[in-house]
């Protein structure tokens, strides 16, 4: 099965084709910046990625949240029509029952 995230690329990604692995706006790492980054680039990097570990987790409270209404709401709804369908066949057998009154009022005139 795969999925489909915001930039367009396949998950799991086709091995046929490494460059959807990265997004276009992605930097371009080697070996050399990768063995020595400097620190500031480091440090701007670790709050770059802790911004973004913030962000993901306040989305997904706010998911979760929705999800929770969501089942409550289903729910609700579900009940709602489990009653709604309780009335329905409540009326068609007093409905039923008044033709049959109907008939037997009409067969006995």
């Amino acid at each position: 099965m795969q999925h489909v995230h915001a930039e367009g690329c396949a998950w799991p990604p086709d091995t046929r084709d490494r460059r959807r692995l990265t997004s276009p706006r992605a930097p371009l790492y080697s070996r050399a910046s990768m063995a020595a980054p400097a620190p500031s680039s480091l440090d701007a990097e670790l709050a770059r990625l802790t911004r973004r570990v913030e962000e993901l987790l306040g989305v997904l409270e706010s998911l979760h949240d929705e999800n929770r209404a969501l089942k409550q709401r289903h729910e609700s709804l579900a009940n709602e029509r489990a009653a709604l369908l309780q009335k329905n066949e409540q009326a068609r057998v007093r409905v039923e029952a008044m033709i049959g009154r109907l008939k037997a009022l009409e067969h006995s005139a």
